[in-house]
Formats: C-alpha cells, structure tokens, sequence
C-alpha cells in the first residue's frame, strides 16, 4: 500500500525564459489552452489535451531544458509529506503556499530527480 493517496491529477512543470511567450507557443503548436497566468509567482498553467495533466509554465532567467518536474496532486498536503519524510524521503526546504492557490513540496527519488506535491486550495 502507498504510503500518500495521489488524486487524479499531474502537472508537468517546464522551467521557461519567457512563460508568456511559452504559452502562446504551446497554444499555437500543440493546442494547449491557457489556465491562468500567476504573474507574482513567475508562474503560468495550461490544459493539455489529456484528461487531469496540466503544463506549468516556471520562469526562470536561465531555463534548464529536460528538467521537467512532475507534480502530483494530494489532498492534505502536510499528511502527504509527514508521510514521505518519515520513511525517509528528502524534501527540499519548507512547504511553499500561495493564498487562496496551491501549496507545494519539493522532494526527490533516490536519484535525485526532483518531484513535487500539490495542494489545491481554490476550493
């Protein structure tokens, strides 16, 4: 049995030059439609075509292509991670909230690929 229960969603997080830009690109070559931009958070969404997969869109001065970091969708976030760090996983500072938005971890598997959780709290 797992030790966190995943909802059915996944975000693909890509680190961008430009998330604005990025996001007319995606919208023109792939039809990807725009969720929202998050200008105080240097971050952008979008719906892919695939059912509960979104694209984040994470702005960065210098982009790391093929660091793509999967973030997976829980719904309490603080059991989740109690969850994880007790049998040993390593996260990467403190839980991140924005308001009224998401909560996120970053944690890694054992080669060190980054991974992230995620709280909804539009709700």
């Amino acid at each position: 049995m797992p030790l966190v229960s995943l909802d059915n969603t996944i975000t693909l997080a890509l680190s961008v030059r430009d998330r604005h830009a990025s996001a007319e690109w995606y919208n023109a070559k792939l039809g990807f439609e725009l969720i929202h931009h998050i200008d105080e958070a240097g971050w952008s969404e979008m719906h892919t075509k695939t059912a509960g997969v979104t694209l984040g869109l994470g702005e960065q001065a210098e982009p790391t292509p093929g660091n793509t970091v999967p973030v997976f969708g829980v719904s309490d976030i603080a059991e989740a991670r109690q969850a994880l760090e007790t049998s040993g996983v390593k996260f990467d500072g403190e839980t991140e909230t924005i308001e009224g938005m998401v909560s996120t971890a970053t944690f890694y598997d054992p080669d060190g690929n980054a991974l992230m959780l995620a709280q909804d709290l539009s709700q």
